[in-house]
């Protein structure tokens, strides 16, 4: 498909890049959305349930083999002792907003915040270096390019977005950290959200490692 007029994959692709994802699966995701290699056998899914300590979690899941996926993701929950649940178990914990980061300089961070309410935006959250900016999904699009005229957007998605997160003391959000990396891992795993906020100290200490 187009990449400009396909604009979802598009992001994914941008995200995938971003993140260091090996080319192949680049590729295969491009396949998959112009319905090319496995597609027709390919079922998007989502799954519910709880990590370490109680954390709720939800895993997009794009597979050809449901069962075999429920059983991996439930296998990874278990041995961080979490459990699956049942569909809505935490779903309700979350809004699906449309999440776009903006980088900041020193002194700007109000002007991007100013100028993402303008455009429609929701609300706005400023962090060291960055704006996020919190839309409806079906504003981002428009609320993004308002912002990219003046300002460097560095990632824009359709996200999950925890009602109330949770902050986990460092102990704790190493545990999570780990045990939503190796979610990640899985070949079938999209995506993969929780209601946790981690403190500073442990995301740097997973940096290093």
């Amino acid at each position: 498909p187009s990449l400009e007029a396909n604009y979802q994959l598009r992001l994914a692709i941008e995200k995938a890049r971003d993140n260091n994802m090996p080319s192949d699966n680049i590729d295969r995701a491009i396949k998959r959305a112009a319905g090319g290699g496995d597609a027709a056998n390919l079922v998007e899914f989502r799954l519910e349930g709880y990590g370490p300590g109680g954390v709720a979690v939800l895993v997009e899941a794009l597979s050809d083999n449901r069962n075999r996926t429920v059983q991996e993701v439930r296998s990874r929950l278990v041995r961080h002792g979490g459990s699956l649940g049942a569909t809505g178990c935490v779903a309700w914990m979350f809004d699906t907003l449309g999440l776009i980061t903006v980088e900041t300089d020193e002194g700007n961070a109000d002007e991007v915040a100013l100028q993402a309410i303008d455009a429609g935006a929701d609300d706005v959250k400023t962090e060291s270096g960055y704006v996020e900016v919190y839309t409806e999904p079906s504003r981002m699009e428009e609320v993004r390019k308002a912002l990219e005229q003046d300002f460097h957007v560095v990632s824009a998605e359709v996200s999950m977005i925890p009602k109330m997160p949770i902050m986990l003391e460092e102990s704790k959000a190493l545990q999570t950290l780990h045990f939503i990396d190796q979610l990640e891992e899985l070949d079938d795993v999209q995506r993969v959200y929780s209601n946790a906020d981690f403190p500073d100290s442990a995301l740097e200490k997973m940096g290093q490692a």
